[in-house]
């Protein structure tokens, strides 16, 4: 069966009906504690190409699991209804459709980054490898850190 509606249609389609923000916009929004920053990156991208610093790492994989309380795999850092949640993966696409997703899901409060981590880098905005990543999230008591993640 061939496809019908191919990958960028969809993207197209998720980026008209959610928030969508620059690198720069969220630049300035770092330091707000109403905001988490979403990696949703394989962790073999993270090992790569490092990430954002206080960021929490939701592997494309799972988000859907993690962001739901009635999933065995629920992760309480998405039940904060105060926080706005912005998504990133490397090039903008997955996060895009995961915001979708998300928002059809219930959650208000979601965003992605455009452009992705790509552009994060491209603008030289903040980054640290994965072990400076997870050696400040260790540090941060109580905070989710990297790591691998199974099903």
């Amino acid at each position: 069966m061939p496809i019908t509606k191919g990958f960028r249609t969809l993207v197209d389609e998720a980026t008209a009906r959610i928030t969508t923000y620059t690198v720069a916009q969220v630049r300035e929004r770092l330091s707000d504690p109403g905001v988490q920053l979403v990696d949703i990156r394989d962790v073999r991208e993270l090992e790569r190409e490092g990430t954002v610093p206080g960021c929490i790492h939701a592997p494309r994989g799972m988000l859907e699991f993690w962001v739901d309380p009635a999933s065995p795999y629920f992760k309480p850092v998405f039940a904060d209804e105060g926080k706005e949640f912005i998504l990133f993966c490397g090039a903008g696409w997955r996060s895009a459709l995961a915001t979708a997703t998300l928002k059809d899901m219930g959650m208000a409060n979601v965003a992605h980054i455009d452009g992705g981590f790509a552009e994060w880098k491209a603008q030289a905005a903040p980054q640290q490898t994965l072990a400076e990543h997870q050696q400040a999230s260790k540090a941060r008591a109580g905070s989710p850190s990297v790591a691998r993640s199974g099903a």
